[in-house]
């Protein structure tokens, strides 16, 4: 994702809803996100389908690594050596 324009990024939801084609254009062009305001906060977030599925893509694998390291945590990991035994034994058969 392309670094986030403070002055061409935050648009008023009045604004959005005249020009929405060229705000989402612009979406697909920078690769940068939209915040949409309503009365001065923001309320959402437009942003390039490519880019969101980045996003959850890793938003997933930090999940993974967390979900690793409670694993290790409890105990409940092998050594690299017995990993790799495992693994070079299950592409031999």
């Amino acid at each position: 994702m392309s670094r986030f324009h403070f002055d061409q990024d935050i648009q008023p939801l009045s604004d959005f809803r005249a020009g929405a084609a060229s705000f989402i254009h612009q979406v697909n062009e920078t690769r940068r996100p939209i915040v949409i305001t309503q009365k001065g906060r923001g309320v959402a977030v437009v942003l390039d389908v490519a880019e969101y599925e980045s996003m959850l893509e890793k938003i997933k694998l930090l999940e993974e690594v967390q979900k690793a390291e409670a694993q290790l945590s409890a105990g409940l990991g092998i050594s690299n050596s017995e990993a790799r035994a495992q693994v070079l034994k299950n592409v031999k058969s």
